[in-house]
């Protein structure tokens, strides 16, 4: 055998000897092994960053998982059995787009803003939340009241409780009567500045039920005061 052959053969059982020493260090694939080890799993895995477009994100609004969780929002406003919780319910479903939680913040808004209105005479306001038929006997008591020169000294103070009395659909019209207690400072003086009603010191709650329209076919998402009267 030439020199050249015992080179050749030398390493031909060199590379054999390194094959049989990696094999018993890494072992065979059986088809059994484990996944190699992630630090996270697919679901805690970075997600991509967004691009930047310029644009302003929205985010996503919570959706209800079915039509029985947002019914279910009536029993934050009217206890759970009553006729009240039974006719918000079927609002809810007549009309899919009534919030109950939009709407008893305008019905308290609209509340404060009528109160202080009349006591302030401020006809303009009021014209804008009542029906035609409330305005006009509003009206009258501010022009009954200018006409003998009296003056009212207001303060709103709150509302200590709005709770819903009944709706009542009717075609496309829906009236929702509330029960209130206003919360505020109120007194009269005549022309020479003596206070002939009220006080004007004293915080007195006065307990009312409204009743407020509107119609679900309208674009329009005011409600407008259709009746005022004391609860006695």
């Amino acid at each position: 055998m030439g020199s050249n052959d015992f080179i050749t053969l030398f390493f031909l059982v060199a590379a054999v000897l390194i094959f049989l020493q990696l094999r018993s260090v890494l072992g065979r694939r059986t088809g059994h092994e484990k996944p190699p080890f992630e630090p996270m799993s697919p679901r805690e895995q970075a997600r991509p960053e967004p691009v930047d477009t310029g644009k302003v994100i929205t985010l996503p609004r919570r959706e209800f998982s079915d039509n029985e969780d947002r019914l279910n929002q009536a029993d934050l406003y009217a206890k759970p059995g009553t006729e009240a919780n039974n006719d918000l319910r079927e609002l809810m479903k007549v009309d899919p787009a009534f919030d109950p939680k939009g709407f008893f913040q305008g019905a308290r808004m609209a509340y404060e803003m009528i109160v202080t209105a009349f006591a302030e005479g401020d006809r303009k306001t009021l014209r804008g939340l009542l029906s035609p038929e409330v305005f006009e006997s509003f009206q009258s008591a501010i022009a009954d009241r200018e006409s003998r020169g009296e003056k009212v000294k207001f303060t709103f103070v709150g509302i200590s409780r709005m709770d819903l009395s009944r709706i009542d659909i009717k075609g496309s019209d829906v009236q929702i009567t509330l029960s209130i207690g206003g919360q505020f400072i109120s007194a009269t003086l005549d022309r020479s500045g003596q206070v002939i009603d009220g006080d004007e010191e004293q915080v007195a709650e006065v307990s009312d039920i409204w009743t407020l329209s509107r119609d679900m076919r309208s674009r329009d998402p005011n409600w407008t005061v259709i009746a005022t009267e004391s609860e006695h």
